[in-house]
């Protein structure tokens, strides 16, 4: 179930303190990949207790479930994750945090809320204006996932992303997975009830040229 939070609420506008990546990881040098919209934060943490040679950062605008997240990290020790509770787009601009997109090895939107209503599109967390921020503060080579079960969602997601020329799409088939921020393919919990209930994914991959 989909908890609906209005990313742009005024609550959000006041941003924590972001530490610095040594105080955030054990190894401040892994790669760095971003989940955007992380919620319960079960998906990174599978994929930080497997893949120990890459650091993640979850952000979650859902502040009960971060809390929740940082505990469970916190009780199994786990050295190469950390969660951010806020709006992503109002974390990112903002100066204390420029130095998490100068780091990032690749960023995942995985089945972000569709907000189905037109005149709440404005809600959807991919906006091109937070594309073309993302365009000129990101490395070259830097890496976006995008997958969803919503097809109007997918093509929203995919004209915006692919509108912008510093982004090109790679085609799945070449993909080294195993390079990956998720080597071993792990689901979010969406995805799981999306596959059982025999549902339609939608997914693309974009790397910033």
């Amino acid at each position: 179930m989909r908890q609906h939070v209005n990313p742009l609420s005024i609550n959000f506008n006041q941003i924590e303190k972001i530490p610095s990546l040594s105080e955030m990881f054990g190894n401040s040098k892994l790669n760095l990949h971003l989940d955007i919209g992380c919620a319960a934060g079960e998906f990174l943490i599978d994929l930080a207790l497997v893949n120990t040679s890459w650091n993640y950062l979850g952000i979650e605008i859902r502040e009960k479930l971060v809390k929740n997240a940082k505990l469970k990290v916190l009780k199994r020790e786990i050295k190469n994750l950390y969660f951010v509770f806020g709006n992503a787009n109002n974390i990112l601009n903002d100066e204390q945090s420029k130095f998490i997109i100068k780091n990032l090895k690749s960023i995942s939107f995985n089945f972000p809320d569709p907000w189905f209503k037109k005149r709440h599109y404005k809600r959807r967390v991919v906006q091109p204006e937070f594309i073309n921020f993302l365009s000129n503060s990101l490395r070259k080579g830097t890496l976006i996932y995008i997958k969803t079960d919503v097809k109007d969602l997918f093509d929203y997601m995919d004209c915006t992303i692919s509108s912008n020329v510093c982004f090109e799409t790679i085609d799945k088939k070449d993909f080294n997975y195993s390079k990956s921020f998720n080597p071993n393919k792990f689901k979010t919990n969406r995805e799981k009830y999306v596959i059982v209930n025999q549902l339609d994914i939608f997914e693309r991959i974009y790397i910033k040229i």
